[in-house]
């Protein structure tokens, strides 16, 4: 899996779900857009016909980053 960070490429995807040369991209829960961003995408996916079950997984974790920004840490994205 490619991923948009190098510094990223030591994830793995140990059951080789995800092909070796498809474009991954990795948003951490302190990210200050990271809620936002699921937001659109949760929105987008409906959208487009995705499962309901999908949407939803990912307005769940819409709460837990959320919650870990009140209570861990939030900043700008960087390098």
């Amino acid at each position: 899996m490619k991923h948009a960070r190098d510094d990223y490429n030591r994830i793995q995807d140990p059951e080789g779900k995800i092909p070796e040369d498809e474009p991954v991209f990795l948003i951490r829960g302190q990210d200050v857009a990271a809620p936002a961003t699921l937001r659109a995408y949760a929105l987008l996916a409906h959208e487009r016909g995705a499962n309901r079950d999908i949407v939803d997984a990912v307005l769940d974790h819409v709460r837990l980053m959320e919650d870990w920004q009140r209570m861990a840490a939030c900043k700008v994205p960087d390098l």
